[in-house]
């Protein structure tokens, strides 16, 4: 399916954001995620099922000022 990160085009064969965050090999610690404007806690990640075009913004924790 295809679904927009970050404003982007991705292609996916992933059914949840847990499998997402995987495939996009992303780190373990410091992420968040949003699928059409609703944060997911992350406990809910392996049950949040992507569905085509939905729009996921991932923001990634970064350290330093």
């Amino acid at each position: 399916m295809t679904i927009q990160v970050n404003s982007k085009p991705v292609q996916t064969s992933a059914a949840n954001v847990a499998e997402l965050v995987a495939e996009l090999s992303l780190p373990a610690q410091g992420v968040a995620v949003a699928i059409d404007n609703c944060l997911i806690p992350r406990p809910q990640w392996a049950t949040e099922a992507l569905k085509e075009g939905a729009q996921v913004v991932i923001i990634k924790a970064a350290c330093g000022g």
